[in-house]
């Protein structure tokens, strides 16, 4: 009997550099299959991301939008935070709803909920409640072990040299 095929929850987590681009690459590989990816940016603030500018044509088949005012800090005042990761988490599960997407790739969300700015009860619940045949992809420093452990896919990206600080980022890749 041919098992079902079933969409994967995959996490890209680790202090290296890397998980948005891995996230991306799979996005290019989906689009490359006729297949359409959502993705949603927390905590990055629009327009200072390179994903963010990618030529419109490249885009066919990928939707980015972003909801983030920069990185949030232990001690400051969260509550603007909240409000926007809120407003990007409502408004991905309405396009989940109303579009067919392939592949959630759901950008920094391992912060928001290290921040505390979303509850993992609320993501847990997409996350067993999705369509069978969607693939979600998180990112993020320090994945929650309660996230790790239903994932399918765990890749951590660990630093093991960045000069980037120290000489600049090459053509803009300060990612």
């Amino acid at each position: 009997m041919k098992e079902k095929k079933r969409g994967l929850i995959i996490v890209f987590t680790g202090d290296g550099k890397g998980k948005t681009t891995a996230a991306l690459g799979c996005a290019l590989r989906a689009a490359g299959y006729g297949m359409r990816t959502l993705m949603v940016e927390f905590i990055k603030e629009d327009g200072k991301s390179g994903e963010q500018r990618i030529c419109p044509s490249m885009l066919k088949h990928i939707d980015i939008h972003v909801f983030g005012t920069g990185f949030a800090f232990f001690g400051e005042d969260i509550r603007p935070y909240m409000e926007i990761v809120e407003r990007g988490w409502i408004f991905m599960e309405e396009e989940i709803k109303r579009s067919k997407y392939d592949l959630l790739i759901l950008d920094e969300l391992n912060v928001v909920l290290n921040l505390k700015l979303l509850p993992f009860e609320r993501v847990h619940n997409f996350l067993i409640e999705k369509d069978d045949d969607l693939h979600v992809i998180i990112t993020g420093k320090d994945a929650p072990k309660e996230l790790i452990k239903i994932a399918d896919v765990v890749t951590e990206m660990k630093e093991i040299k960045n000069l980037s600080k120290k000489y600049g980022a090459v053509v803009g890749l300060d990612i």
